[in-house]
């Protein structure tokens, strides 16, 4: 029971901090905010490397159980062996300076020229590119099957999309440049972006912080019980 209900308490506790500080600007709520932002900021590294240990721990199953896709999980332990390597124990590629102690040494692995530094832009960078390369075909995929004059909403969907597409490239213009002044593909795709596509998005941005309000008022409250897991 107490497994439960201290993180309750002490979650309630924090929140009603953050919100009461947001409203009444003053002390005490300043200092016990800061307070409660350090403590965060600790539990976050902890959180951080316990996510790390189950990915090594269910990467490691994996291989040794040789499921499915277990080669993934070897390069997943390989990267992470490699990248952790460079960052802790080889932050430069030359010795280290004179008069470094090796904190001060650890501490310039994020500038240029350094092995971390290395690793991002020639092996992170590029594995980043071709997962988004690799995406746009899964995007035109969806986008050709959901481009589908089935309904009265559809064909919208599918004339906006045409007319953005030709309004974002200069072969738009070339191939309606008979249409009058003011009204050339690129100025109605320009049109769309910035009315009925605006309009979508701050209603969406509504219903999100509508949610993320409930949401954090049940957390708040004790209401929401799911990040605790199961009862025993």
């Amino acid at each position: 029971m107490m497994r439960r209900e201290i993180p309750l308490f002490i979650t309630s506790v924090v929140g009603f901090i953050f919100v009461i500080r947001f409203f009444i600007p003053h002390e005490p709520f300043y200092s016990l905010e800061d307070v409660s932002s350090s403590w965060i900021q600790v539990i976050q590294a902890f959180a951080i490397w316990l996510g790390i240990l189950n990915l090594l721990k269910v990467s490691l199953d994996k291989i040794y159980k040789k499921e499915r896709g277990w080669g993934y999980s070897g390069v997943i332990i390989f990267s992470f062996l490699a990248i952790s390597i460079a960052g802790f124990f080889f932050p430069l590629w030359e010795e280290r300076p004179a008069g470094y102690s090796y904190l001060q040494h650890a501490r310039e692995f994020l500038k240029p020229g350094t092995s971390f530094d290395w690793f991002y832009w020639y092996v992170y960078s590029p594995l980043s590119s071709t997962m988004f390369a690799t995406l746009a075909f899964f995007i035109a995929s969806a986008s050709f099957r959901a481009f589908r004059a089935r309904s009265f909403q559809a064909t919208l969907l599918l004339l906006s999309g045409f007319v953005v597409m030709f309004g974002s490239v200069p072969v738009g213009n070339v191939l309606f440049g008979w249409l009058p002044a003011g009204w050339q593909v690129s100025d109605i795709a320009d049109w769309v972006r910035n009315v009925p596509q605006v309009a979508g998005q701050r209603a969406i941005q509504i219903g999100i912080a509508l949610g993320i309000i409930s949401t954090s008022l049940r957390l708040i409250l004790g209401l929401e019980r799911a990040h605790l897991g199961r009862e025993e």
